[in-house]
């Protein structure tokens, strides 16, 4: 064999042996990125005798603060009173048998006050009216329903109105009025404001007992 070619070959061997000397201490070490706690389960509690309730919370710190009145939905506003310059509190009536007309004409009534600088105070719907049309047969006395009619109302109300420009607003509101739509404009008062609810006799009779 060559002496060169076993020369190389016991360089080699000797390289490794000292490779795996090396390796040896590293291998019996153990591993620093993965230790080894314990072998319990990891779903187990490990403090069971220690309550966890209440942990985070936070707003059992805070004073107790008394519990807010609910508003009154139903509660009348006040009525504002005519001055020498201006008018008090009026109801722009809107009503016809087309709900969709007299709906789309209350807004715009609406958005024309609001494009002139007019407060508007609240804007609601009545309950519906219906109007039965009777009919009398031609040989005999009795009548019969021959079409039903239903009556829409919509209530623009303002809180104030300037008397120079009641003109101009009533001018403007009559010469873009629907046809089939009436328009009328009224002071508010308390009558108005029942006037939105329905009436329930059977409720009020019982309650006219509870108080006596």
């Amino acid at each position: 064999m060559n002496p060169v070619f076993r020369k190389v070959q016991a360089s080699v061997a000797q390289q490794a042996l000292l490779l795996n000397k090396a390796l040896t201490p590293c291998r019996a070490a153990p591993s620093i990125q993965h230790p080894v706690w314990c072998t319990h389960s990891v779903n187990e509690r490990q403090y069971k005798g220690m309550p966890t309730h209440g942990i985070g919370r936070w707003k059992y710190l805070l004073p107790k603060q008394a519990p807010r009145k609910k508003k009154d939905k139903h509660q009348m506003k006040r009525i504002m009173s005519a001055t020498d310059t201006a008018y008090g509190t009026l109801n722009v009536n809107v009503s016809g048998y087309d709900m969709t007309v007299v709906e789309h004409y209350s807004q715009y009534i609406h958005n024309f006050c609001n494009r002139l600088g007019i407060k508007v105070a609240d804007s609601y719907a009545l309950p519906r009216k219906s109007t039965e049309v009777m009919l009398m047969q031609e040989q005999g006395t009795k009548t019969y329903v021959d079409a039903v009619l239903k009556t829409h109302h919509r209530v623009v109300q303002l809180s104030t109105l300037n008397a120079a420009l009641c003109p101009v607003f009533m001018d403007v509101l009559l010469k873009n009025q629907p046809e089939g739509v009436q328009l009328s404009v009224t002071e508010h008062t308390e009558a108005d404001f029942q006037a939105r609810f329905k009436a329930r006799p059977e409720l009020e009779g019982l309650i006219a007992q509870m108080n006596q």
